[in-house]
């Protein structure tokens, strides 16, 4: 094949990626290009941390891919940026450069399954052929199976099945990064398209800068290494510490994983690797960090399979919860969404996410069971309220975590079981350090009230300076009677 253009999407990075691999193996000359989609950016607010993270990374990436170019003796290779509707911005490009194919990464969100077969259709008509492979997940689609044939729809013996696929074997071909150094030299420059050159700004796509990098949330495959470099270390305690919102548990590569400024299969390489360690305490942490790696990929099977969990309950029986409504339910919904609800943690939750575009795991459990389960809200409104704030959003994950949390979706929790916001605080930042962070309003109050302040007695309130409904509201429900209302309501249709 003479020519051939990568399309990069949600994997931006050079290292182990598939469609540039297959490109380069089988092309002669490979431009690579991106497009800024006005079909998804229309919707978005225009100052948005993810489009800055998508903008900055852009840059990291022709950087690689100037160093693949030089290093391989090709000038003024970089990639080409385009701003427009893909569906055809993407064709143009490909017809302007002549080439026979297009390599990209699949994408089963509904909306993307349905611009990839309009791209397809439009560059079959110009005799382009457009080839997509996996690259975002370990296992996709229908790789995993049951003995029946059918879609795992309970996490456990998906997880088996996951882990059994790999034998073992730290070597898994699984696993294996896809090589593209070795021939980089089919590399082309990018002056050969017409048009603009280089990774716009944001102004110059309509777009304002955040407090993204006063997050310090590094960004790019240089960013993606940075936090990963500093994560292996302590793996061997994130079993543990990752329930924590005020300790440094996590990994924080959750956005880097989403927007594919690091490989899937690198990360979970890194942790097969030490669950397969000698050493007890680093081989627990890595089984805990990759069973979360796992769930990642269950939902991306569910999503594949179940397209209809996008605005509908996995378990269609539950599509009959009577959700509450009206003015209340709005002025509920409304006080979750500021940090106004009375519950400390749900309130500093909702807060850190409202000023970072960041949750930690456990708290969206918590403020999601709050959500559906004590103001009795439908989980579509928090589902398109963390949809529109966090950096990390995934179609795939953010349903199936809201469905997990309302015990709507596969492998639900019972919808018994109810999160309370106080125990959860109690347990889980008892010193209330994570609270004082986004609600200083409280910091004097003793650990022990901190976690309700309506408990405390009038001369502790006064004591902290605190006056209930002027500095921090009065809780907007009473959690043992939101519990009543929640069994029955969930009672009642699984009764029907």
């Amino acid at each position: 094949m003479a020519s051939a253009l990568v399309w990069f999407r949600r994997d931006l990075r050079t290292d182990d990626h598939a469609a540039l691999h297959h490109a380069l193996r089988s092309a002669r000359r490979v431009w690579c290009a991106f497009v800024f989609d006005t079909a998804i950016l229309d919707h978005l607010p225009r100052a948005d941390r993810r489009v800055e993270f998508i903008r900055d990374s852009l840059v990291d990436l022709d950087a690689q891919l100037r160093s693949l170019g030089l290093a391989h003796g090709v000038a003024e290779v970089g990639l080409i940026v385009r701003h427009g509707d893909a569906r055809e911005a993407l064709p143009a490009l490909a017809r302007q450069l002549g080439v026979q194919a297009v390599y990209a990464s699949h994408d089963d969100e509904p909306a993307a399954l349905a611009r990839d077969a309009r791209v397809r259709g439009t560059l079959a008509d110009a005799g382009i052929a457009l080839h997509t492979g996996k690259d975002h997940v370990v296992f996709e689609r229908s790789e995993l199976l049951t003995a029946t044939g059918s879609a795992y729809s309970v996490f456990t013996p998906y997880k088996n099945t996951w882990l059994k696929k790999l034998e073992g074997d730290v070597h898994s071909p699984f696993l294996q990064p896809w090589p593209v150094a070795p021939m980089a030299g089919a590399l082309a420059p990018a002056s050969a398209a017409s048009g603009p050159t280089g990774v716009p700004t944001l102004a110059e796509i309509g777009f304002e800068r955040t407090n993204l990098h006063r997050l310090k949330l590094p960004t790019g495959s240089t960013g993606a290494m940075e936090l990963l470099a500093d994560f292996l270390p302590r793996i061997g305690h994130y079993g543990e510490a990752r329930d924590f919102p005020a300790v440094k548990g996590p990994s924080y590569l959750s956005t880097h994983l989403r927007f594919g400024t690091v490989s899937i299969r690198r990360l979970a390489r890194e942790a097969w690797q030490r669950v397969q360690a000698p050493d007890p305490q680093a081989r627990r942490g890595a089984e805990v960090w990759l069973s979360e790696l796992i769930w990642r990929d269950f939902y991306h099977q569910i999503l594949h399979h179940h397209p209809r969990v996008v605005g509908h309950c996995f378990k269609p029986a539950y599509d009959a919860i009577k959700w509450d409504h009206g003015k209340h339910a709005d002025e509920l919904f409304t006080a979750w969404c500021e940090g106004r609800t009375g519950y400390p943690l749900v309130d500093a939750a909702m807060l850190q996410i409202n000023q970072t575009g960041y949750m930690h795991n456990r708290l969206r459990m918590v403020v999601a069971s709050f959500l559906t389960k004590d103001l009795g809200l439908d989980w579509r409104r928090g589902e398109a309220y963390f949809a529109t704030h966090l950096n990390d959003f995934d179609l795939a994950a953010n349903n199936g975590g809201w469905q997990w949390a309302a015990s709507t979706g596969c492998d639900a929790q019972p919808y018994f079981r109810i999160f309370n916001p106080v125990s959860q605080s109690e347990k889980f930042d008892a010193e209330g350090k994570f609270i004082r962070r986004y609600l200083p309003q409280l910091a004097a109050l003793p650990d022990k009230l901190i976690h309700a302040p309506w408990a405390a007695r009038p001369l502790e309130l006064v004591a902290a300076g605190i006056e209930l409904g002027r500095d921090y509201p009065l809780p907007v429900v009473a959690h043992d009677v939101a519990r009543d209302r929640t069994l029955a309501r969930y009672a009642s249709v699984k009764a029907s």
